[in-house]
């Protein structure tokens, strides 16, 4: 696998402007595991007012909410996806979010980058974030 430095990215304004717009949130990748990191920030921004939307292959909910088997299955608007998948994962999530239209951001967690797939993300529309833990980003602003 090769390492991506993000040449796509958005700026500490813009995460203001993020969270201070987005209302849901799909988490893909969400354990059940409350060790794992995906369980530690799904948690983390469900206790601050967001609502989680579960996409993770198995369990039938995680944090009381409704697991979905893909994002494409979500019958609801979602404003952002937060990316817990390689990197290789994320062309076919972009494309997705594409074909949805109603996704407003498109995250990738701590030392995810795609390029290609952000720069398609950002080419259709939605503002970018690589590479950043949504749980740290909230906590600093």
């Amino acid at each position: 696998m090769e390492c991506e430095f993000p040449t796509v990215n958005s700026n500490k304004q813009e995460l203001q402007e993020i969270f201070n717009s987005v209302k849901t949130i799909a988490i893909l990748g969400l354990s059940p595991n409350d060790e794992k990191d995906s369980h530690k920030v799904a948690k983390y921004l469900q206790k601050q007012g967001f609502k989680i939307v579960p996409i993770y292959p198995k369990e039938d909910q995680i944090l009381g909410e409704k697991v979905y088997r893909s994002l494409a299955e979500i019958p609801f608007d979602v404003d952002m996806v937060d990316i817990f998948r390689k990197p290789d994962a994320l062309d076919m999530i972009a494309d997705v979010c594409i074909e949805r239209g109603d996704v407003k951001v498109f995250w990738s967690q701590k030392g995810i980058v795609n390029n290609k797939a952000a720069s398609k993300a950002k080419n259709a529309g939605m503002r970018v974030v690589q590479s950043m833990c949504s749980m740290v980003e909230h906590k600093h602003l």
